[in-house]
């Protein structure tokens, strides 16, 4: 593709025939299939929903945030377009293909050549800089911004870096090979170089385990206990999917927040073992809240112990997090561990070093109907009093407004550019 500073004429045909040849890829694409291991299995891209919020969640995650450099409204569309085209490519296990041009850069770089779909799915996300950016109406879009699409606000403890923080447009790869989810955000990412630039990037995994069982993240407790069921579309309707009280662009769409948590791996490493319980509320073997037996288990926070104190502790992540405690809010959470090898750190804990230490946390990741009814809400008070945060900072992430499904020959986003 060529630069676009005259994304008119000739380079304006090549953005377009790249389109039109990643559309025949979808036109010759296999139907979902039904049969065989998770990594064999493709599923559909197109619906009324994004894939990727409700979907079983798959063992590895690439998550891209950009910012736009496209000049106008129409060119983002373009984008839009050309992205929609492409993952219903991917996420049915094909390779990109693109004018027959010896001189031009292949269409797809070749690395997942050969691999299976792995149950990829591509989730796309508009950031607050779509619609103003430096106080100004880059697109015309200003108006059409949801009020539900806020600036998060600065949270106590947040120590956020530039470089990871924020972002116009978002992508979630997941899928059950790390490769397979890596290859998706660099294609999209090599489809858009002209309009839109990484801004950051984050890489996730979760352990192997069976359908239906909670994964562990990096400190050894289960992740996503308490978890709306998403089979549930009353509830779904409720927590996740944006309603009729939303932008009409955004019904049928959710609120995705991204936050990069570095955790203090070496401090948390040598706590015992009933301080890390009482951190977290939670038995780290079963799971099951404290009084109670299994994981499932609904908590029980007027539990108390002989001496009459809570069982659950009063500063406990999971007492701070029940939807008891903020309102009855609840998001749905999609997290991934992370580990980026080393980086160099000052120590706030004894022994008080400075030194290398382990780049690694949780991509957490949640949707809601409202961020400021979810998200925002419950995390305002697990800033301030969460016993977590001595062993957790969170380092950067956004906020991302992810619109509804689309159908075959439509695209993501595209009631938002078409409205007036």
């Amino acid at each position: 593709m060529r630069k676009s500073e005259d994304i008119t004429g000739a380079s304006r045909r090549s953005f377009l025939t790249g389109a039109a040849g990643i559309a025949g890829a979808v036109a010759a694409a296999p139907t979902l299939a039904q049969a065989g291991s998770f990594k064999g299995e493709a599923y559909a891209f197109w619906g009324a929903h994004q894939a990727g919020i409700v979907t079983p969640q798959q063992s590895h995650s690439y998550f891209a945030a950009f910012d736009l450099v496209a000049e106008k409204r129409e060119d983002v569309a373009a984008l839009m377009r050309l992205w929609t085209a492409a993952a219903a490519a991917l996420t049915a296990g094909q390779a990109l293909t693109g004018a027959a041009d010896d001189d031009a850069p292949a269409a797809d770089s070749g690395e997942a050549a050969g691999l299976s779909p792995s149950r990829l799915t591509i989730t796309f996300g508009f950031g607050p800089g779509l619609f103003t950016k430096d106080g100004k109406d880059r697109y015309g879009l200003a108006g059409l911004r949801p009020a539900a699409l806020i600036d998060l606000p600065r949270f106590n403890g947040d120590q956020l870096v530039a470089e990871r923080t924020g972002g116009d447009l978002s992508i979630q790869a997941c899928a059950d090979d790390a490769q397979v989810a890596f290859h998706a955000v660099r294609q999209l990412a090599r489809i858009g170089y002209d309009q839109a630039r990484l801004r950051w990037a984050q890489p996730g995994f979760i352990g192997g385990y069976a359908p239906g069982k909670t994964p562990r993240n990096l400190m050894g407790f289960k992740d996503g206990t308490m978890n709306p069921v998403v089979t549930d579309a009353k509830l779904m309707n409720q927590v996740v999917w944006a309603g009729a009280d939303d932008a009409a662009w955004m019904r049928g769409g959710s609120y995705q927040v991204a936050r990069p948590i570095r955790i203090a791996l070496e401090h948390w490493d040598r706590m015992k073992l009933s301080f890390q319980e009482q951190c977290m509320g939670r038995r780290k073997d079963s799971g099951a809240a404290f009084g109670k037996i299994a994981e499932l288990d609904p908590i029980d926070l007027d539990a108390v112990d002989k001496d009459g104190n809570p069982l659950i502790p009063e500063n406990s992540h999971v007492r701070l997090g029940a939807p008891a405690k903020n309102d009855g809010a609840q998001v749905l959470r999609r997290s991934y561990s992370y580990d980026n090898g080393l980086g160099f750190v000052a120590e706030r804990w004894p022994p008080w070093r400075q030194g290398m230490e382990f780049d690694a946390g949780l991509l957490f990741v949640c949707y809601q109907r409202d961020p400021r009814t979810g998200f925002v809400k419950i995390f305002e008070n697990m800033s301030k009093f969460d016993m977590m945060n001595q062993f957790v900072t969170h380092i950067g992430g956004g906020l991302f407004a992810c619109p509804p499904g689309a159908a075959p020959g439509h695209f993501i986003g595209e009631a938002l550019f078409s409205a007036t």
